[in-house]
């Protein structure tokens, strides 16, 4: 899913799973559309888990932490996994070669 941020002027994707927990997550600040976050939720938790959580943090950002059904104000729209995967290389890719 994605929604737009107007009070950031920023784009956010998400990938959920069947609970709601975003799984990975990719923010786009307008007006070129700069990645400025591409956070997987399994590698922040090995990040963490192997004392690295802040050169992974200070690279590819966090994804939100409570569940979409508990999120308030936004209208997500859906996209297919292949969309999303689309943003999340590009972003990936922008943000493992430019500091954020």
């Amino acid at each position: 899913m994605r929604c737009y941020w107007d009070e950031d002027d920023v784009w956010f994707y998400f990938e959920v799973d069947a609970e709601g927990w975003v799984t990975r997550q990719v923010e786009l600040e307008e007006p070129e559309l700069t990645p400025v976050v591409a956070a997987s939720l399994a590698e922040w938790q090995r990040a963490r888990d192997a004392g690295r959580l802040a050169g992974y943090d200070s690279r590819f950002g966090t994804t939100a932490e409570p569940p979409v059904s508990e999120w308030e104000g936004h209208d997500p729209e859906q996209l297919t996994s292949e969309e999303f995967d689309e943003v999340w290389v590009s972003a990936r890719r922008h943000l493992a070669v430019t500091p954020r």
